[in-house]
């Protein structure tokens, strides 16, 4: 049997899980970043992205989109507090597609450079999610 860790993962709203598995993988600041069993200790910020869980080495991932946050890991344990979280299976790619646009038409249609810079912030999280939801 493989070992595994305690992942956590607590959003404003709620926490979203608290479960055994076999790997995280965890968008943070400074790249992209695995967790198993016996990892070293470590405090990460996180950026926008997915966080795949592994219930088992041979299983598909979980995939949930994250808006930035922290991780704090131990070798038994990691916990992840986002700042916000939706589960990948919760996410349209149709209805994101639409999103992005109604975003880049409204991108043209912007009046001065603090809308445009708004706007592209909001781009920049409709094609992460995109990523996220075609990545799973």
């Amino acid at each position: 049997m493989s070992r595994t860790i305690h992942f956590d993962l607590v959003s404003p709203e709620k926490k979203l899980v608290s479960e055994d598995v076999h790997m995280a993988i965890i968008p943070g600041d400074a790249g992209v970043f695995g967790v198993m069993a016996g990892h070293s200790s470590l405090v990460a910020s996180l950026s926008i992205g997915l966080i795949k869980l592994y219930k088992t080495e041979k299983d598909k991932p979980r995939g949930i989109f994250i808006m930035g946050g922290f991780a704090d890991v131990t070798g038994t344990k990691c916990s992840v507090l986002a700042e916000e979280a939706i589960p990948v299976e919760e996410m349209n790619a149709e209805t994101l597609a639409q999103d992005l646009k109604n975003l880049n038409e409204d991108l043209g249609l912007a009046k001065d450079g603090a809308e445009k810079a708004q706007i592209q912030d909001k781009i920049r999280v409709v094609q992460a999610k995109l990523s996220a939801v075609s990545a799973v």
